[in-house]
Parts: structure tokens; C-alpha cells; sequence
């Protein structure tokens, strides 16, 4: 079998076992120790039934190349991160995100939670899991277990001023995800009247899927919030490290305001700092970090890219459009706890709710990302972008058009034959207009 189908751009993902299974976990931690040159390596793993083989197979593969193997156990991926950072080692966690329970993955990062992807190691990974040469050190390495969760915990917490809090009711969809086992253990000890829908760990994910991208699988949360009288809701995807807001009137937060709202929370204790926000984020973001006195710098979009320019910048917060929150404090990895906790402080002190604090940050209307398949991605591209050409264009991450009081962006899925289109405007009317024009173009209609 070909590698190509589950090497990704960040990751490692395919279906199981048909694609990824024990024995190819087993080559892949072999490689990873002789990638990173580490003398341990730490193994996370989400709640999916597959996870656990993997992972044993994994750290299997990573002890026969002379490294120690510290299991981490049940964890979310921002905890994974944590772990790297904390303890100064290089980590891996084993999940498939939001996707289905047939699918199963690795995340992985150098020490100090550097990510690994396409551009970053993951290919080096890649060619020598190929070659199939499995390498036996003569001293194997050994095998231990750290729980780390309480340790994690309190580090979430301390990203805010707990007593700044106020008492307030908060509803989290974990979705039978990670979030089950974090969520409650971050929120311990916080003014906070906490309930938890799909608590338990079930990686056949028996409820909705761990993915609250999709709208309609926020739909429990939003009657639980309006039946319960919460003031948030939080929505976990299933490895737990994105979150997404629900207000107090059921309705939907976009990443690009959550963004924005955290980037003001931040700069007011960081005055002057940079911030980072990818290309499909709404120009609201860049309006916000620039009133707030940040300095707002835009990056393509993806964890390896965001990560790479705070690293070059020394931003102190990124966010992007997909509820992907990353911070400087945190070895600048994701976290949707800390992003979480975050809103909650914000919410405390501006004393409103969420339906009212969202507003000044929405101040145009967005197409959302739409998918269509073409076969030639860069001769739709370069046609767009002539006919454009009189409009401000970048090429950072696909095409970005910016005409004023329109733009969009139009780049090409890393895996498949896509084009996602993302469009902002003055308003819903005009949104619609330009965004059906440009998908004409796009379509050939």
C-alpha cells in the first residue's frame, strides 16, 4: 500500500486497519526515534478502540531503536503538547480529530511541542518508513507512564485570573471525545456550574460526530444552552484540542470572532504585542489587533504555518477561522481549553453575555468555506485571478482578491482535488451576490 493516501500535510491519518495498523505503527515509531534522535519519546492516545494497539505497537517500534517510551495514556492533543513542553521531549498522540471511528491517525512534535508536518519532518518520516528497514538498538529502550492531567489543568488555569471569574453556567458538548476526560478536570475549582453532554469516552461516537465544524452537529448543544439558561456553550471536536462557541441564544461564535475576542483579552495584559491570524480569518481580526495596539500578522492557513511565523514573529497569540487557538505561553501549540477558559475571563469582566460581547467583533458577512471539486486547480486559479486583476491580489495561500468592500480567498485543498472558496463582504446581500459570481468562475457555469 501506498503511504501517499495517509502521509498528510500535519499529520498521519487513514482508515483502520486497512491503511493504518499495527504493523505500519510499529515502522513509524521506529522512524520517528531515528528522525528526532530522542532518548524518549512520549505516546498519548484518544479514546477510539484502535488507539490503544496503535499506540503499544507504536511505542513497540520506538523502544526497539533504544528509546524510553513514557505512555501518557487517555489524553487530549493540547495535553499531548503540554506533555512535550513540560517535560522537554518529543510526543505523539494517537487520534483521528473529527474524523469518523473507522479512521484513526498520529499527531506528532519535536520536544517543546515544534510541530512535525509535511515541510518539517513528516516526509524524512515517511521515506524511511518505505525503506522498511527496521532498526534494533542493542541497549531496547524501557517503558513508563506519567498522568499528567492535573498538571495540565492547572497550567490551563493559570493562562487567566481565576479571580476574576463570576459565578456562570456552562454547557460543553464533548461528543464522546477527549474533552470528556479534560473539560471537567480543567474547569475544578472555577465559579463555574459545569454541565457536560456525551461525557462518556466512546470512540464509535454513538451520540453525533466529534466534529463541530459542521453545524449540524452542534444541534444538542444549542437546545441544551437555550433549556439550561447557560451562558456559553463549548463544542469540543474529538481529540479536544478546537473548541467552538455557542452564545446564550443558542446561536453559532465563528473562530474568526472567538479569535478576535481572545487577541483583545490578550493584548490588553500585552499591550504591543504581535498576533497572528491565517488568510481565511475576517478582516474584523485585523481591525481588532490593530485597536486593541497589537500587531496583526497573517499567515496561511494550518498549524505548522501558524506555529512557524509566532515562532519567527514572537507573537504572543494566533487563531484561526477553523477554532484553532494558539499561544506563546503554551510552547505556541493549540488549545481549546485555554482558548475556553479565556472567553469565560472575557465574559467576566465585561460583564454582558456572550449574545452582546460578540457584537462589536461581527462586522461583516461571511460565506463560510465552500468545497468544489475541479480538475485542474491551478489553471481555476490563475483564471480567477485574471479576472480580478484589477482588484489587489496575494498569492500567500492560494489567491486572495481583496476589492474593497469584498474579498476573497480561493486555495486548493492539500489532499484532494479542491478549491475552497471563502468570501466576506459589507453585508448578507452582497456576501451572497459576489459569492455566487465567483463560484460561476470557479465552476465554469
Amino acid at each position: 500500500m501506498s503511504l501517499d493516501a495517509i502521509f498528510k500535510a500535519y499529520d498521519i491519518r487513514g482508515v483502520y486497519p486497512t491503511e493504518l495498523d499495527e504493523a505500519l505503527a510499529r515502522k513509524i515509531g521506529n522512524a520517528f526515534v531515528r528522525f528526532t534522535g530522542a532518548h524518549r519519546v512520549l505516546v498519548g492516545r484518544d479514546m477510539r478502540p484502535s488507539s490503544e494497539p496503535l499506540a503499544a505497537a507504536f511505542t513497540d517500534g520506538a523502544t526497539l531503536a533504544g528509546a524510553d517510551v513514557t505512555l501518557l495514556g487517555l489524553c487530549s492533543t493540547d495535553l499531548v503538547y503540554f506533555a512535550s513542553g513540560h517535560l522537554d521531549a518529543p510526543a505523539v498522540m494517537f487520534t483521528a480529530s473529527h474524523n469518523p471511528a473507522q479512521y484513526n491517525g498520529i499527531k506528532m512534535c519535536r520536544a517543546g511541542a515544534a510541530p512535525i508536518g509535511e515541510q518539517t519532518g513528516l516526509a524524512q518520516i515517511k521515506a524511511t518508513v518505505e525503506s522498511g528497514v527496521i532498526v534494533r538498538d542493542e541497549d531496547p529502550g524501557n517503558v513508563d507512564h506519567a498522568d499528567l492531567l492535573e498538571a495540565f489543568g492547572a497550567h490551563v488555569r493559570s493562562f487567566i485570573d481565576v479571580n476574576a471569574l463570576v459565578p456562570m453556567k456552562v454547557v460543553a458538548d464533548t461528543a464522546n471525545g477527549m474533552g470528556g476526560l479534560v473539560v471537567p478536570k480543567v474547569m475544578e475549582g472555577l465559579p463555574v456550574d459545569l454541565t457536560i453532554l456525551f461525557g462518556e469516552l466512546d470512540g464509535t461516537f454513538p451520540n453525533h460526530p466529534a466534529d463541530p465544524i459542521q453545524v449540524e452537529n452542534l444541534k444538542d448543544l444549542q437546545r441544551a444552552v437555550l433549556d439550561s439558561g447557560a451562558d456559553v456553550g463549548l463544542a469540543f471536536d474529538g481529540d479536544a484540542d478546537r473548541v467552538f462557541l455557542v452564545d446564550d441564544q443558542g446561536q453559532p461564535v465563528s473562530g474568526s470572532t472567538t479569535t478576535a475576542m481572545v487577541a483583545k483579552g490578550i493584548l490588553e495584559t500585552h499591550p504591543g504585542e504581535p498576533v497572528v491570524y491565517n488568510v481565511i480569518c475576517s478582516k474584523a481580526v485585523r481591525e481588532v489587533i490593530l485597536e486593541n495596539g497589537g500587531v496583526p500578522v497573517r499567515s496561511r492557513v494550518g498549524h505548522s504555518f501558524i506555529k512557524q511565523v509566532m515562532a519567527e514573529t514572537g507573537a504572543i497569540f494566533g487563531g484561526e477561522h477553523s477554532a484553532h487557538y494558539y499561544f506563546r505561553d503554551n510552547w505556541r501549540a493549540d488549545s481549546g481549553s485555554i482558548a475556553a477558559v479565556m472567553v469565560l475571563e472575557q465574559l467576566s469582566k465585561a460583564g454582558v453575555s456572550l449574545s452582546e460581547l460578540r457584537k462589536p467583533f461581527e462586522r461583516y458577512a461571511q460565506s463560510g468555506e465552500i468545497n468544489t471539486q475541479v480538475d485542474d486547480q491551478d489553471a481555476v486559479i490563475e483564471r480567477v485571478a485574471a479576472i480580478y486583476d484589477q482588484c489587489e491580489q496575494d498569492r500567500l495561500d492560494g489567491l486572495t482578491v481583496d476589492c474593497g468592500d469584498w474579498w476573497f480567498n480561493l486555495r486548493p485543498s492539500n489532499t484532494e482535488p479542491l478549491l475552497r472558496l471563502n468570501l466576506e463582504a459589507a453585508d448578507r446581500a452582497s456576501c451572497d451576490a459576489h459569492t455566487q459570481e465567483v463560484l460561476a468562475l470557479v465552476r465554469g457555469t
